[in-house]
């Protein structure tokens, strides 16, 4: 029970719920590339992933000089279960929709070739 509540209490943060969903969606981001999403600052955007690693929510790795993200895959069944749901019930929301145009805009992307910038 209290491994849930901790759950939900990381997750009642705005900034971080737009993490975890982008990061649902999307595998796997670089910590540029959820800043760029987010428009958010690269120190805040680290110490929300920071507590979402805490938590047991993220689990990171370095490739390079960049750290990537994404969410546990050992986490309960439920916790999936509840983060495919809220992004069916937020994906017609339009800062979650603003979210994935700005990364899907971004253009120095890594990709083995390019760098965060």
């Amino acid at each position: 029970m209290l491994q849930a509540v901790n759950y939900f209490k990381c997750l009642s943060d705005e900034t971080r719920l737009r993490c975890m969903l982008l990061l649902h969606r999307e595998g796997e981001l670089c910590v540029c590339e959820i800043t760029h999403a987010l428009d958010l600052s690269q120190p805040k955007i680290s110490r929300h992933l920071a507590q979402l690693r805490q938590s047991g929510l993220l689990i990171d790795h370095k490739k390079g000089l960049w750290v990537y993200y994404k969410i546990n895959p050992v986490l309960p069944e439920w916790v999936w279960t509840f983060l495919k749901e809220a992004v069916s019930v937020v994906q017609e929301n339009s800062v979650f929709q603003q979210d994935i145009l700005r990364l899907q805009k971004m253009v120095d992307r890594p990709d083995g070739e390019n760098y965060c910038r």
